[in-house]
């Protein structure tokens, strides 16, 4: 009977992947036992301010030595490993929560200072700040007043 349910199961878990475009996570123990890679993407959102431009993403299980970004090619990437809890590793469990590495990259616009970003992650959440280049801020234009005195050559 026990295998008739893991056909079934494997059956179901296929149909879902097919579905979902394996946007779901296996239990533990079919993790273990199956040569999917499952992994999932994290949600993006980005805001501007005059000098910065805030990319914030959602990195919820995820600790600070698992993640790494980057700039490169004017790109940033973030990429890291979301790991199973110790706790659901050897147990029999389900979970609807993806596991597994990560890789997202973000083609930036021109103009930001990429020597200066900052990133801080804190309850799950990476908030990356990166400056506007200098030479990309507005800049007030003094203007002049009074007659030009320039002559008119014919």
């Amino acid at each position: 009977m026990s295998v008739r349910r893991s056909i079934f199961r494997r059956s179901v878990d296929q149909m879902f992947e097919n579905f979902y475009g394996n946007q779901g996570a296996p239990s533990a123990a079919s993790a273990q036992s199956s040569d999917r890679s499952w992994s999932f993407s994290p949600m993006l959102e980005s805001a501007w301010t005059e000098n910065l431009l805030n990319i914030r993403a959602i990195l919820p299980g995820v600790l600070e030595k698992d993640v790494n970004v980057t700039v490169q090619n004017n790109q940033l990437i973030i990429e890291g490993e979301r790991k199973l809890p110790e706790s659901f590793a050897n147990s029999k469990s389900w979970t609807q929560l993806p596991y597994g590495r990560f890789y997202r990259a973000v083609s930036l616009p021109n103009g930001l200072d990429v020597d200066h970003v900052a990133c801080h992650l804190q309850n799950g959440v990476l908030d990356i700040q990166i400056p506007l280049a200098e030479s990309s801020r507005p800049r007030q234009i003094r203007i002049q007043t009074g007659e030009q005195q320039k002559a008119i050559g014919a």
